[in-house]
């Protein structure tokens, strides 16, 4: 599958080391409603809570305090530093300091007066906490990858239904215009057959080292217990708490494959109208993974080794981060981050918008203002835990098809694959008991 000999060697030994490890009450008062029973109106407002605040937290927030009828009342995080630079960023667009911090995000999750919650931890963190708040009465926007396996992602979807909560995925770019427009001209029938759809992603990497031990910190400084969360136990070290965690298998999710794909492969997904299936196979390359839908629909997973520099040549590189490509008899279409959409055929491009009308891809208003709204409707998101489940487990499979460098097969309704046990082994992880 063009894997090294090294590679190889790493892989089985990675197996060999996975094979050894497993074994709304509303309170009373003018501006707060519990939306649980979705009795609802237009003027009345929504109390957010957030976990975990980082870089990319920090985006999201500062696209939802902009909003007139939602209101940050809570933000927790297990550093002292970043519970800080959330209570200012707060505080300051809203012109007083009524934000509360919290270094333990269950205390937020036993608060009446919350009404749904924003979790932007690391994503080891995503589907428990965002399982937890589930079952706390809480509605949920979970930033990317929401389950850093495929028996996670699974759970976390079960629990949203099971609890009725409303639940939105942080894959942003179904709200954003040029991939809806991209979307949209695969299902319209403008590039009439599609048959190939394009998804990229960062070069997959497989780490299991750990970096030294340093001293722990103080628990109010970093709680590393609770950084930890259900991920296994490691030394501290400052590195992780500052982003290194990135690539770690302990902490990432799907050798990093969801990293973009938990978009790009959403978005192949939601143009093939696959929101309730997935690819069956799932075949590894030097530079790709290939996979097959039971429609005969081929989804291109290309590798990208330099993300922001060195591209595969079939994507312009003007087209920015997470771009992807739709292929019909009539016609293809990317598109990527920076708004522009390159289309095959003057005919296509005559559909494509004056360039001025752009929104990048990483804006998350709209996409947070759906899930504001389906709080009050009660209705299903755009990145509802459906669309999550599927494309996170079809970006899973792939990745673990990578990972044992050999194809793979897929039950889409079981969710398990066919007659390979050692696969099925890595559809979960065992989980650190972490709650003190």
């Amino acid at each position: 599958m063009g894997a090294t000999k090294n590679e190889k060697t790493s892989r089985r030994d990675f197996m060999a080391a996975v094979a050894a490890s497993v074994a709304f009450t509303a309170v009373a008062g003018s501006e707060t409603l519990s939306y649980a029973q979705g009795s609802t109106s237009p003027n009345e407002r929504l109390n957010l809570g957030v976990i975990g605040i980082g870089p990319r937290c920090t985006y999201d927030l500062t696209a939802m305090l902009k909003f007139d009828d939602i209101r940050c009342i809570a933000i927790a995080d297990v550093q002292e530093s970043r519970r800080n630079a959330g209570k200012k960023l707060v505080d300051e667009a809203y012109g007083d300091t009524k934000l509360e911090l919290h270094q333990d995000f269950r205390e937020v999750l036993d608060r009446k007066d919350v009404d749904a919650v924003l979790i932007a931890t690391g994503d080891r963190w995503h589907a428990a906490a965002s399982m937890l708040a589930a079952k706390a009465g809480k509605d949920v926007y979970s930033e990317k990858p929401c389950g850093i396996t495929i028996a996670d992602c699974q759970e976390l979807a079960d629990t949203i239904h099971h609890e009725k909560r409303v639940f939105q995925a942080g894959t942003q770019r179904r709200s954003v215009p040029n991939f809806q427009l991209a979307v949209d001209m695969a299902h319209s029938g403008k590039l009439g057959k599609v048959h190939t759809l394009h998804a990229s992603v960062y070069y997959p990497t497989l780490d299991n080292t750990w970096l030294p031990a340093e001293p722990t910190p103080a628990p109010n400084v970093v709680d590393w217990n609770m950084w930890l969360g259900p991920a296994a136990w490691r030394p501290y070290n400052s590195k992780y708490v500052q982003g290194r965690w990135r690539g770690q298998w302990d902490f990432d999710s799907g050798a990093r494959l969801l990293d973009w794909g938990a978009h790009t492969v959403d978005l192949c997904q939601w143009a093939n109208q696959a929101d309730d299936t997935m690819p069956v196979t799932y075949e590894p390359h030097e530079d790709k993974i290939v996979c097959m839908y039971a429609n005969g629909v081929k989804l291109v997973i290309d590798f990208l080794k330099d993300p922001f520099g060195n591209r595969d040549p079939h994507y312009t590189t003007r087209l920015g981060t997470c771009p992807v490509r739709f292929v019909g008899d009539k016609g293809s279409v990317e598109t990527g981050d920076e708004g522009e959409i390159l289309a095959s055929t003057e005919e296509l491009r005559k559909e494509l918008p004056d360039a001025s009308k752009r929104v990048r891809g990483l804006d998350v208003s709209a996409h947070a203002r759906n899930f504001f709204d389906c709080i009050r409707s009660r209705k299903m998101t755009a990145a509802n835990q459906d669309v999550m489940r599927r494309s996170h487990i079809a970006s899973h499979a792939a990745a673990i098809a990578w990972i044992l460098g050999r194809k793979l097969e897929i039950n889409p309704k079981t969710e398990e694959f066919v007659n390979d046990p050692e696969a099925n082994m890595l559809r979960a992880r065992a989980r650190r008991n972490w709650a003190v």
